[in-house]
Order: structure tokens, then sequence, then C-alpha cells
């Protein structure tokens, strides 16, 4: 079995989440609530920890036997799942704001928008899309903790 190092860089992590994160909303009664989600095999459960703990996040590593409905069997997954405001505003989206590439890119910034123009996302979300469209997120000192290994 190979051992994942102890750190890991913060290209490391997004390039990851480029591969294997999503940007999405999750249902809680007649609301969205913004998530960010992290999911692989149960056998990096590992790497899932160290990237909780690069981002200094608090959330628990779940695990689950998934089964799709037409009842085809997969492995077992390991998901990290952020949807705690503070964590949201203060973390993950300094973090992932303008260093992603590709469809994540896009996906991350329709994530934010839809913060702003969709009814069903939470108030306390979408004073996260107005610091977004204010340029809060685009001031060099807010990313002075995210900036340092890059």
């Amino acid at each position: 079995m190979v051992e994942h190092p102890e750190e890991i860089s913060n290209e490391y992590v997004r390039g990851l989440v480029e591969g294997e994160g999503t940007f999405t909303f999750s249902p809680s009664g007649n609301k969205k609530i913004p998530v960010f989600c992290l999911k692989m095999h149960v056998r990096d459960k590992n790497l899932l920890e160290l990237v909780r703990n690069k981002l200094g996040l608090k959330n628990k590593v779940y695990e689950y036997n998934h089964q799709r409905k037409d009842g085809v069997k997969r492995g077992p997954q390991a998901m990290l799942i952020v949807r705690e405001v503070g964590s949201i505003k203060n973390t993950i989206i300094p973090f992932f704001y303008k260093k992603l590439k590709g469809n994540k890119g896009k996906q991350f910034l329709e994530w934010l928008e839809k913060f702003g123009s969709d009814s069903k996302v939470p108030a306390t979300f979408k004073f996260i899309f107005q610091l977004y469209r204010s340029g809060f997120y685009d001031r060099k000192q807010w990313f002075y903790r995210w900036t340092l290994n890059n």
C-alpha cells in the first residue's frame, strides 16, 4: 500500500477537485443549500482527510456504500461535504476563486452566481453572493493565507 504524503500542496488540492469535486446544491425542505463535495473510493479516505486538513475544515469524511436505483452496486465511497455558511464563505470560495480551469472553473462561477439568482437559496448565502459581486474575493490581501504555497 502506498502511503500519502503528510503534506499536500494547494495546487494538488485544486487539481484533485477539478477531477473529483463538485459545487452543487442540496435540497433542504423548500430551500437549496450550496454544497462543496469531494467524493472518492473509500480506499482514498486518507487523502480526503489530508484535503480537509489542508483546508482547515472540521468536517467529517463520511463512508457509505452506494447502490444505484437500477441495482448496480458501486464500490464503497468516502466523501467530504461542506455546507456550512462560514466554511463556504471563508474557506471554500477564497481557496478556489479564480483558481480552477476548464469546466470546473465554469461550474464554480455558475454555483456562485446561483447564490444570488435562485430564490430557494437561503438569505445567508445571498450575503456571500453580495460579497462576491462587490469584488470582495478579488482583493489580494484576502487570499494571503491561500497563496503562500503557490
